[in-house]
């Protein structure tokens, strides 16, 4: 079930407990329960727990700097699951790091999905016009 790519953009809102409704497309990828943690451009990266353990996999083989790096995305993540009503808690920690207090979009990214502030999101996908993508997508053929 993990194996399918995750995709797709949803609106959803926060609460102050920070509960949030979470995509039920999205929840059918991830599985029961799912790994949240920091991600870059203030969002937060949700993993299935098997696509987690290939990102560990990953993160092990680092060194340095990067695998310092690799101990905070670790040190951050949060196992959570969904209640009856497909909600999440964001813990406070990850709530502060994606500045998500009340609007938030969802996103599928193939293997994972994240979760942004929605004007934050609005502004990063400002920032994507036609040149850029098509500079992006030069190297794949369809």
């Amino acid at each position: 079930m993990a194996s399918h790519s995750l995709m797709g953009t949803y609106e959803h809102t926060i609460d102050a407990k920070g509960r949030m409704a979470f995509p039920a497309k999205l929840r059918e990828r991830l599985g029961e329960r799912f790994i949240v943690t920091i991600g870059v451009d203030n969002c937060l990266y949700v993993y299935s727990e098997d696509e987690w353990e290939i990102f560990n996999d990953k993160l092990r083989a680092l060194t340095g700097k990067k695998a310092n790096a690799a101990k905070i995305l670790i040190a951050k993540a949060a196992l959570v699951e969904p209640d009856s009503q497909g909600r999440i808690l964001v813990p406070p920690y990850l709530r502060e790091h994606a500045c998500l207090d009340h609007d938030v979009t969802v996103i599928g990214v193939i293997n994972h999905a994240e979760i942004w502030d929605s004007a934050k999101f609005k502004a990063f996908s400002e920032q994507i016009t036609e040149e850029v993508l098509a500079e992006a997508l030069e190297d794949i053929s369809f």
